[in-house]
């Protein structure tokens, strides 16, 4: 791997969710790829090689970290006594897959600063003030969408604090914002920010697609919403997709000073999203929008759902050449069939409470 002019990647992070799929596209570019990880979260390579589907062994997730990829097992609490190891390694180019809080940015930049050439941070769209108007944390009018890399930003930081349950919580100092401010911050170590949509596909720790394909495989064969969540749109993007956007940030030095978001050029509504699901499954049921008063408790949302959360990703594509690689009807039969497989372990019942929903539906003029 890699050769003599080959780039040097140094990944903090990387062995979870979307990082596999960076290090597989950086190898395939013939980086030299070094992950710094903290060694909890990586697969093992399994001994039924020949049940896994060829789209998941390529993806690095159904076994160890690809030949010839370097690890230095460490916690970023501690990444400054590590400067020795980075030293000898001379990375062209750090990424750090998961900064949360204005110190994680901090360590990185005082750690490589005068070593690394380039900083790549991984970030979200939650950064846009859009998000704490949907939230109602902020009060205003929603902002013109598409959302571009200069539209306003939240004026409220640590949008997750009030959820924490206190300063131990991860959550509490979450703020992407003043994540960005120091990794653009220091003209002695470039940076890159790519800002992310909703990410979805195999290993998703969230399950995005859950609570609708559940329902699906259940034999529902109505799904409800909530009247303006059914046109509610959201920005997103495949997990694998995703990656190989990080990997063209990483690789290309224009990329420097620049900040990009990566979505899909499409965003969907919330009701087109449940029948994508349901295509990829074959489901023919239907989706009702009714009145919040009129669903479940389980089914409300409290969000001020006139601010839709669309970005304009033309930027990455025009500048770093990105494309999608897979339809999205692929990637949604790719992250059902991961899905179905690695089932929640606790399943919420009220969540799901069936019966209520009927209720909900019978009476309302738009049922069958």
């Amino acid at each position: 791997m890699g050769g003599r002019n080959a780039v040097r990647v140094l990944i903090i992070g990387g062995t979870g969710f979307i990082g596999p799929h960076v290090v597989r596209w950086l190898v395939e570019q013939n980086a030299e790829v070094t992950v710094f990880h903290r060694g909890q979260t990586r697969t093992e390579l399994t001994s039924e090689v020949a049940e896994i589907p060829q789209w998941l062994a390529r993806s690095g997730k159904a076994g160890e970290l690809p030949l010839g990829v370097g690890e230095i097992l460490g916690s970023r609490k501690r990444l400054a006594s590590f400067a020795e190891d980075f030293r000898k390694l001379k990375p062209d180019v750090v990424l750090d897959m998961f900064p949360m809080k204005e110190a994680d940015a901090r360590a990185v930049v005082g750690t490589f600063k005068g070593l690394a050439r380039r900083v790549v941070a991984v970030s979200s769209c939650d950064v846009y003030r859009t998000f704490n108007r949907l939230r109602q944390i902020e009060p205003g009018p929603p902002d013109p969408v598409p959302l571009i890399e200069d539209s306003p930003l939240r004026e409220k930081l640590f949008p997750y604090r009030h959820t924490a349950q206190g300063p131990g919580d991860s959550l509490y100092d979450y703020e992407k914002i003043l994540v960005e401010r120091v990794v653009l911050g220091n003209l002695e170590l470039p940076g890159t920010i790519l800002r992310l949509a909703a990410v979805y596909g195999p290993d998703d720790p969230l399950h995005r697609i859950f609570a609708y394909l559940k329902r699906m495989d259940d034999g529902r064969q109505v799904i409800l919403l909530q009247e303006g969540e059914a046109q509610w749109r959201f920005c997103r993007g495949y997990v694998e997709d995703v990656a190989l956007a990080i990997a063209l940030a990483v690789l290309n030095p224009k990329a420097a000073g620049r900040v990009y978001n990566v979505a899909e050029p499409e965003a969907l509504t919330q009701a087109e999203w449940v029948h994508a699901i349901g295509e990829a499954v074959g489901w023919k049921g239907r989706v009702a929008a009714l009145p919040r008063d009129r669903l479940p408790d389980h089914l409300v949302k409290d969000d001020d759902l006139e601010h839709h959360v669309v970005v304009d990703s033309g930027r990455v594509r025009a500048e770093l050449g990105y494309r999608e690689n897979l339809t999205r009807e692929e990637a949604l039969r790719r992250t059902v069939a991961w899905e179905r497989t690695h089932p929640l372990g606790e399943i919420d019942p009220a969540k799901f409470d069936y019966a209520a929903e009927d209720a909900a539906i019978a009476g309302w003029p738009g049922r069958r």
